[in-house]
Order: C-alpha cells, then sequence, then structure tokens
C-alpha cells in the first residue's frame, strides 16, 4: 500500500459530487473517466424514512498493483518512496491491460488521448504539500488525506459522543414514574459482612 490514507467519512457525505467534479477539473478529463467515483447505494427504508448511502470509490494503491503487473510497457507504476501507483502517459499505449486487471475498476479510459487514466492522489499536489483536489474541495469535508497515523479516527470519536450522550440521556430519564421523577444516582455498593473465621 502507499504510505498515504484516504479516509471517506460517510456518515457526513452528502453526494454532491464535489470531489469527483474538482478531480476531473485538476486532471482536465474530458466526459467519461471518472478517477474518484461516488457510488449511490440505495434507497433502504430506515423505519418508514427512505435512506440512501454514497461510498467513495478511489484507487486504493495496492501494495502489489494488479495494474502495474498486467501492464506491458511499464507504463504503469509504482513510485518509490511512498507507494503511490501512476501512469507514465509517454509510455502507454493505450493497451487496457491495466483496466482488465483492477477489480476494482480504478484506471479509467480517457478517450480523448486513446490512454488509460487512474487515481495518483494528485502527486503534483502532494509534493508541494497540498492535499488531492478530491480532499481539498470536498464540501462536507467528509474525505480526510494523510499518513495513516495522523488522519482523525472520526468514527471512534463520533461513537464515543453518542455513547456519551446516551448514558447522560438515560441517567436524565430514569425512573419514568411520574413528574416527580429525579435523575438516578449510581447506587453505591452495599458493604460485605465479613466472612466468619477470617
Amino acid at each position: 500500500m502507499s504510505d498515504y490514507y484516504l479516509f471517506h467519512d460517510s456518515a457526513k457525505c452528502i453526494g454532491c459530487m464535489s470531489c469527483e467534479v474538482h478531480c476531473k477539473e485538476n486532471k482536465r478529463l474530458p466526459p467519461g473517466p471518472r478517477l474518484c467515483r461516488i457510488e449511490t447505494i440505495g434507497p433502504k427504508w430506515v423505519g418508514n424514512i427512505p435512506k440512501v448511502d454514497f461510498v467513495f470509490m478511489p484507487c486504493y494503491h495496492c501494495d502489489r498493483p494488479w495494474c502495474v503487473a498486467a501492464c506491458p510497457t511499464g507504463a504503469m507504476q509504482k513510485r518509490t518512496g511512498d507507494g503511490i501507483v501512476f501512469v507514465d502517459h509517454n509510455l502507454c499505449v493505450g493497451c487496457k491491460a491495466c483496466m482488465r486487471a483492477c477489480p476494482w475498476g480504478a484506471p479509467q479510459w480517457d478517450p480523448e488521448k486513446g490512454k488509460a487514466v487512474k487515481c495518483d492522489y494528485c502527486l503534483d499536489r502532494v509534493d508541494q504539500g497540498l492535499e488531492p483536489a478530491c480532499v481539498a474541495k470536498c464540501v462536507t469535508k467528509c474525505l480526510h488525506f494523510g499518513k495513516p497515523e495522523e488522519v482523525v479516527d472520526a468514527r471512534r470519536m463520533r461513537h464515543a459522543r453518542a455513547m456519551a450522550a446516551m448514558a447522560t440521556e438515560v441517567t436524565l430519564r430514569q425512573p419514568v414514574n411520574g413528574p416527580k421523577a429525579k435523575p438516578m444516582k449510581p447506587k453505591r455498593k452495599q458493604a460485605q459482612d465479613p466472612v466468619e473465621g477470617s
């Protein structure tokens, strides 16, 4: 895998596609290829409310990339140093072997160039200390990019906040016997009688 981690916080994603738009703009891509992609799953019913999920699908920059192994000209490469997988368009002959090899469909076809294109985490931006275009322009800030040990674990923090809020709510609601109900205090442990003979 590459040294980087691109995390999509699906709970904050609204499916606005700004990540896709700014990716295409940054790479100057024509209609057709989508280097990152928001897949809409659903709707499904949650209670009486229809709900959809949005799943962000970039290139995963695999440890042993199928696309690199399949490329007959060496155009598909894994960058030494940080593991970013990219295409050298001077070497690409448009055979589409990388597109057939990738199980996630990350390499795309650029009909204007007649060559394969793919997400390279905007390596020119990364080299300047910037975030990839999809992350930088995310409207809800649901995309995070960085080293795995640096990226905030939003899911754990959200879960912790929800658990803390739930515990407070339960404490304030009990008991539910009437209008004079007061918040319950935690019970103290009863002192145990000493065991005979001790």
